[in-house]
């Protein structure tokens, strides 16, 4: 994991954190948990729409979670769905009670890089204290819901989307600080892969935090460290 370090709340716990938006938020989600895990806390992963099941950590009981959880390592819970994904289990809130930490994927983007919410997105739970809007590859790729996307921003599709562009997106109440509110709010830019995706990232984390006073973060999984 390169690039989380510097996140201000990883030496905490009992925060219920979210992740929406687009571009590595499973990847981020489970680099996350692997984290705290590693600090000794409680664990617990879920979703407030659906996510991939993994092949390994799913908890269907309460049994299964303690034993992940005694064995040093996170539970994913859920309730199994079409396509092997998994959804909001009826007992999440019991079961957050038990954990230190809550990480939660709240928004889908079908793997697109970056997206625009519809109107039904995100869905945060009144607990969540914290959001991480994700986005990776921001250069000249496609948005999920990209015509929600042009409208945001006032531009064409063919339109390059340009730090700028993408910070802007991000900061909106309509796009990435969609129905934030008062939870602690962070950026975190995913795939910063090459020299030119970390340059582009490094100008829109100043842009974010100059025009809009937005903490944002670069960071870069390897390979074996992706979901």
């Amino acid at each position: 994991m390169t690039g989380l370090e510097a996140l201000p709340f990883l030496g905490e716990t009992g925060h219920v954190i979210s992740l929406v938006g687009g571009g590595g938020k499973t990847t981020l989600l489970y680099a996350l948990a692997r984290w705290y895990s590693a600090q000794g806390q409680r664990v617990l992963v879920s979703t407030t729409t659906h996510i991939q099941r993994p092949d390994a950590n799913y908890a269907p009981d309460e049994a299964a979670r303690d034993a992940l959880w005694q064995a040093g390592t996170y539970a994913v819970a859920g309730v199994p769905a079409e396509g092997g994904k998994l959804t909001m289990p009826p007992y999440l809130d019991d079961w957050m009670t038990e954990a230190d930490t809550v990480l939660l994927e709240a928004d889908g983007a079908k793997r697109y890089p970056c997206k625009a919410p519809a109107a039904h997105e995100p869905v945060l739970l009144r607990s969540s204290d914290i959001v991480l809007a994700a986005v990776g590859k921001p250069l000249q790729d496609v948005c999920f819901r990209l015509e929600a996307a042009c409208t945001l921003l006032a531009v064409p599709p063919e339109t390059p989307l340009t730090p700028a562009l993408l910070a802007k997106l991000l900061v909106s109440e309509a796009g990435g600080r969609k129905c934030v509110g008062t939870r602690k709010f962070y950026a975190v830019l995913n795939q910063a892969d090459d020299a030119a995706r970390r340059a582009a990232g490094e100008q829109t984390l100043a842009i974010l935090k100059e025009t809009y006073d937005v903490t944002g973060y670069l960071t870069h999984f390897e390979e074996g460290e992706r979901a």
